[in-house]
């Protein structure tokens, strides 16, 4: 697969990756950046992450075969709204954010007559950001979900597929609302749980957190993702993480009653259970 030119709009730790990774497999000829940082997007091009920057997207964009939405997915319509009119007859629109259904639905309603969406999201990255941590290895043997619609085109969901096979990715399909419910227990909810962590230690006494070891770290490591990202994460799959705490708070408060009532044995059970379904994970 070849793709003359390809436009990423959010140059940080995925979108950097992503265009590391076409570099690598040379499936791309030119690849141009945006985004809100000069600094950033300057030491991408001196990096040779990206040939040209434009700290205005609709610039990136012109001419644009395949154009990368890396940025927050909270920022997807505004950016819609500034590159639409710049944007060529078959290009392939795709994303990286880990919400699907609010923002294909945005999208392809947003798109311009010939040009074609298709979601994806990535399970790969770190808790760190930014372009010093990229690697064209990153999405080496990682799952990417492709979410598809009835609006979707068959061609468009195919380059997209293959292009992601292509620099590693193991591809599964699912509709957008799948993808959020599952990824609001396995990925949102977490994330939310790890801030609330922090947040308890610090109403408990900041101090403490000195005194932490590597199972305190483990458990919170994923704290130290962006919150900018993480609020539009809550905004955009709002429905299902709601629902998803309240289970969460009921489990908390049932071993909470446990501990109360000094029943040790149901305690015991609960966390067997717990304890058995996370050693499945392969």
């Amino acid at each position: 697969m070849r793709i003359r030119k390809t436009a990423i709009i959010g140059v940080g730790l995925i979108g950097a990756s992503f265009a590391l990774a076409l570099r690598h497999n040379g499936i791309c000829t030119e690849i141009d950046g945006s985004g809100r940082t000069e600094d950033n997007l300057l030491r991408a091009r001196e990096a040779g992450i990206i040939d040209h920057y434009f700290m205005d997207h609709a610039r990136a964009c012109k001419d644009a075969d395949l154009v990368v939405l890396a940025t927050p997915v909270g920022c997807f319509e505004g950016i819609m709204s500034e590159i639409r009119d710049v944007l060529k007859k078959g290009t392939i629109i795709t994303d990286v954010g880990s919400t699907k259904g609010e923002i294909v639905e945005i999208l392809e309603r947003e798109i311009p007559e010939g040009v074609s969406f298709v979601g994806a999201h990535p399970i790969a990255g770190s808790d760190r950001s930014g372009i010093e941590t990229a690697s064209a290895d990153l999405f080496n043997d990682a799952i990417c979900i492709i979410t598809p619609t009835e609006s979707s085109r068959h061609e468009s969901l195919k380059t997209i597929g293959e292009l992601w096979k292509q620099i590693g990715a193991r591809v599964i399909m699912m509709p957008p609302d799948e993808h959020d419910r599952i990824f609001s227990s396995v990925s949102h909810v977490p994330h939310i749980t790890a801030y609330a962590i922090i947040k308890t230690l610090s109403d408990i006494n900041p101090s403490y957190i000195n005194m932490s070891g590597q199972g305190f770290r483990d458990t919170t490591r994923i704290a130290m993702s962006s919150p900018e990202m993480w609020i539009d994460v809550c905004r955009s799959n709002r429905k299902n993480i709601m629902e998803h705490l309240d289970i969460l708070i009921k489990n908390l408060e049932s071993i909470k009653r446990l501990i109360e009532n000094n029943d040790y044995d149901q305690l015991r059970s609960l966390l067997n259970d717990a304890k058995e379904l996370r050693e499945s994970i392969e």
